[in-house]
């Protein structure tokens, strides 16, 4: 009887927590308000994941399949990711990374290659994989991501090869995406990071135009957006290369020795534990010891992709209203464009410039709606002029 209740029990933890995962996901992933339902969630399967530990042995014998705790500990590597996007805390993506780490070294999800095993288990293990190679790719961790494609790669083939009758096409798109992504990123790999880093740049408050300007007022760059447009970007998930890169720009490098992972730790009887074997055991502070607490924080980051134009100027409007006082947020808006020539006279148009400066931005919508228009019009003083004289174009390239 002891036996029913220990694996009851479990899956209805299981249950409760995926309840609240799945609600979770309807959070946006941008804007300040307080986010107390992570920590509920992170608490559901906080529980889940202690209770499985205390009862591994009966929840073995009654049948909990490695992967199983595998899945467990992926959706926290999730969770701890979704917050780091959220708030663009390093911490959580450290987090994460440790989770998604100690997943692959025990190997929850390995022992199905060859075999017809779930195949539900085995969209588990692929997902787990494009998600661990997205956190690593944003921690700059190149030899795992290497490991990670190699073994991703290899992991699509033999899974077209096991269950022949499931469409694998999707997957092998992504495999396609990260082999992209990674050579269109070589140019930058093995050269000074891309985060503002104190071994390579100054304080930005020591350079004297910095200086000059907060003698005035101070600013604190606390939000950005970062979104793109072109087509058949360079992407992997949607993350694509330049917001890649501009998500890093915008963040502190932690220097080296917090990026070291500290495998053996005393414990309370003098014993050393070792954290990267199969012990069962995930030390979910581990990355308080990776993260240097003298750094500013770094500005929050809504990273969108191929938004719509109502999308965007919602989520621009939400960061505005939240934004707090004296506080500043950068728009990274990259896509296709158009200079136009103006007709006015180099001194009327050297004049209007200094007044204002105008940016059209067209939707592809609206741009149907006008294309009746002509091209060009006839002014009253006979002065023909493009309708559109600069623009960037939100929508399929032309």
């Amino acid at each position: 009887m002891e036996y029913d209740v220990v694996p009851r029990t479990f899956r209805a933890l299981v249950e409760s927590a995926d309840k609240k995962f799945a609600r979770i996901r309807e959070v946006p992933a941008y804007g300040r308000g307080p986010n107390q339902y992570f920590h509920k969630v992170f608490k559901a399967y906080m529980r889940l994941w202690k209770y499985q530990q205390e009862n591994r042995s009966k929840l073995v014998e009654s049948g909990l399949q490695r992967w199983e705790i595998g899945e467990i500990a992926s959706r926290i590597g999730q969770l701890y990711f979704g917050q780091y996007m959220r708030t663009s805390e390093a911490r959580f993506l450290l987090e994460s990374y440790i989770f998604y780490e100690a997943i692959l070294n025990r190997g929850y999800f390995e022992g199905s290659k060859g075999s017809a095993r779930d195949r539900g288990a085995r969209f588990k293990e692929m997902r787990f994989y494009a998600r661990f190679l997205l956190v690593s790719l944003i921690l700059n961790r190149l030899e795992m991501v290497n490991v990670l494609v190699e073994r991703f790669k290899a992991l699509v083939d033999d899974s077209i090869a096991t269950f022949r009758e499931t469409n694998f096409k999707e997957w092998k798109l992504v495999v396609q995406e990260i082999v992209r992504f990674m050579k269109a990123d070589t140019a930058l790999m093995n050269v000074r990071p891309l985060r503002y880093c104190a071994m390579f740049d100054s304080y930005p408050a020591s350079l004297p135009y910095v200086a000059r300007f907060h003698a005035k007022k101070v600013l604190k760059f606390r939000d950005a957006l970062l979104t793109s447009y072109h087509r058949n970007e360079v992407k992997f998930a949607e993350l694509t290369l330049d917001t890649f890169r501009m998500l890093q720009c915008l963040e502190w490098e932690p220097s080296g020795s917090f990026y070291q992972k500290h495998p053996l730790e005393p414990h309370e009887n003098g014993v050393s534990i070792d954290h990267s074997g199969t012990s069962g055991v995930i030390d979910i502070n581990l990355a308080a010891d990776m993260t240097d607490p003298t750094l500013p924080p770094n500005p929050r980051k809504a990273i969108l992709h191929r938004p719509s134009v109502t999308q965007l100027i919602a989520v621009i409007a939400t960061i505005c209203e939240e934004l707090p006082p004296d506080s500043v947020m950068l728009i990274y808006l990259s896509a296709s464009g158009k200079a136009g020539h103006s007709n006015v006279p180099p001194m009327e148009s050297s004049t209007d410039s200094r007044k204002s400066s105008k940016i059209k931005v067209v939707s592809h919508t609206s741009h149907e709606q006008n294309s009746s228009m002509p091209e060009n019009h006839v002014s009253d003083k006979g002065d023909s002029s493009h309708c559109f004289e600069n623009y960037l174009w939100l929508g399929p390239s032309r």
